[in-house]
């Protein structure tokens, strides 16, 4: 079993950024002419860590990360649930705001919680089979491709859980849309630095993985040359 240097830093990030993302998710601010929510400063990144954690380590590595984040957000949710069924205390009288922080309705947290499944592991898949593809060569056209695919997963599946029977179809069509091409030109951007940190990792960690023989059953946790 191979011990990486950076793996566990990484994923420990990446499951952090995701939490952090889900708290700030709630307030809707204002960028230029956009209106957006507060996670989407942060929650775009994850989807970098996906592809570095399938770039570097394969895609048994991402698959791990995106476990353990949705368990963790999982458990995020659970635990703000019974504080907020819990009785307060005669002398805290911050209830009701920690209410609007930490109260998610079932609803929402389905959406989140299924669109963060389905999207990373759609970005990781294609992640993988593009590297397989082109040989190893042109990682934006990785970067890249994996995002289209795994943000129209994620955005599309978030808002019509959410929204479906609230909001016209054309209401919902219209956020898509702008969320989506925030995400995507988001790791465009981002693009120089996820070529350095992965060059960056490739060198450190002496391993550059292709998921030729990889059996890419989200559930399916280890297997022979998967095992990291």
């Amino acid at each position: 079993m191979r011990r990486f240097r950076y793996l566990d830093a990484l994923t420990t990030t990446f499951v952090v950024i995701l939490l952090v993302s889900n708290l700030v998710a709630q307030k809707v601010i204002r960028v230029g002419p956009v209106s957006t929510s507060g996670a989407m400063l942060l929650f775009p990144v994850t989807y970098i860590f996906g592809d570095i954690f399938t770039e570097i380590y394969g895609y048994a590595a991402s698959r791990r990360a995106i476990w353990l984040g949705f368990f963790g957000t999982a458990l995020l949710y659970a635990v703000s649930a019974l504080v907020i069924a819990l009785p307060s205390d005669p002398e805290f009288h911050n209830q009701q705001a920690f209410v609007t922080v930490f109260g998610i309705l079932p609803r929402i947290l389905v959406a989140s919680l299924t669109a963060f499944w389905a999207g990373e592991f759609a970005n990781s898949y294609t992640m993988a089979k593009l590297k397989l593809m082109t040989k190893g060569q042109w990682l934006w056209t990785r970067t890249v491709g994996s995002t289209v695919v795994g943000q129209a997963v994620d955005t599309t599946l978030v808002i019509f859980i959410t929204f479906a029977g609230t909001f016209s179809v054309h209401k919902m069509v219209q956020i898509i849309v702008t969320g989506y091409l925030f995400k995507v030109v988001y790791e465009v951007l981002a693009t120089p630095l996820t070529y350095l940190v992965v060059n960056w990792l490739k060198r450190v960690e002496h391993v550059d993985t292709f998921d030729t023989n990889t059996n890419f059953n989200p559930f399916r946790f280890a297997a022979g040359a998967e095992k990291l």
